[in-house]
């Protein structure tokens, strides 16, 4: 993967989102609209969230150092959960934002301009969505694959935007013209709600990470792989413990073999881990894996 050109995207993408986001935000305020604002918003949140996880996903990819002798694989999850409370923090309070001002009657916008604006953001970030993505297979990159992700919320938002003032423009004046100063809020509501468990899938799934609780996946895996091994190599039992921290995985193995039993030399040891590995997949060099072998039970 070319990371120079990996990055130069997403350098390209944050400043773009700060240009759309703050314009965003300038409109809502001009218009008067609470959607077109939150839509701003939400994007400038969502580059000062992206800036600190590209940080992070910087420190990743370098090897550990004095200090964090194990790498900077916590801090991912611990990113994510930061930025999944802020957004989640985010569209909670727009809600009841949006709840207090279709209480006390909503309010008046112009909806020509503001159907005018979430149609050419809605187009523009779809179409920073396709390039993204397009860049991110011929690069192969999860950053990038991401960041279009969040492009194409921004584009469903102004579309979600669009649609609600497309229905204000059509009813007013007529028999429903009455609805018209609660369109804006309904639509606000409405994407907060539809938004709010994308960050909080995030949040819960960054939660199990930092709380080191064992993938059951992996954790089923590893059980599989090491009952087979105890069978055919003879051995008395094993305990395995698992977690998975942001993308590192980790895996401890104890092996309990008879007192008298013989594992031959190193070589021969080091063959069954490496038989061990091949079975569980992944790469141990970006892994993980620690496999004892014992003939106390107090060791596992």
């Amino acid at each position: 993967m070319d990371t120079t050109l990996e990055q130069a995207q997403l350098r390209f993408s944050i400043a773009v989102t700060l240009l759309v986001g703050a314009s965003s935000i300038a409109t809502g305020l001009f218009l008067r609209s609470q959607s077109i604002a939150f839509d701003g918003f939400y994007s400038l949140v969502d580059v000062v969230l992206t800036t600190g996880s590209l940080a992070v996903s910087r420190l990743i990819a370098q090897d550990g150092s004095r200090r964090f002798q194990f790498g900077y694989w916590h801090l991912e999850p611990l990113v994510v959960v930061l930025n999944a409370t802020v957004l989640t923090t985010t569209c909670a309070y727009a809600a009841i934002t949006a709840v207090h001002d279709l209480s006390d009657g909503g309010h008046e916008i112009r909806f020509g301009i503001g159907a005018a604006w979430a149609a050419l953001i809605g187009v523009f970030s779809m179409i920073m969505a396709l390039n993204l993505q397009r860049k991110a297979r011929t690069l192969g990159s999860a950053l990038l694959n991401l960041d279009a992700k969040g492009w194409f919320i921004g584009a469903s938002i102004s579309i979600a935007v669009l649609i609600g003032f497309g229905i204000a423009a059509l009813i007013r004046g007529g028999r429903f013209d009455h609805f018209t100063p609660y369109i804006d809020s309904s639509v606000l509501l409405l994407l907060t709600i539809t938004l709010l468990p994308l960050p909080m899938g995030s949040l819960w799934q960054a939660m199990r990470e930092v709380l080191q609780l064992a993938p059951n996946a992996l954790d089923q895996q590893v059980q599989n792989v090491m009952r087979s091994i105890v069978n055919e190599r003879g051995y008395l039992d094993f305990a395995s413990y698992v977690a998975k921290i942001g993308r590192m995985r980790f895996i401890d193995i104890h092996i309990l073999l008879a007192p008298d039993a013989e594992l031959g030399t190193i070589a021969s040891v080091d063959d069954i881990r490496a038989d061990i590995a091949a079975r569980l997949g992944g790469d141990i060099r970006a892994e993980w894996l620690n496999i004892m072998f014992t003939s106390k039970r107090a060791w596992m």
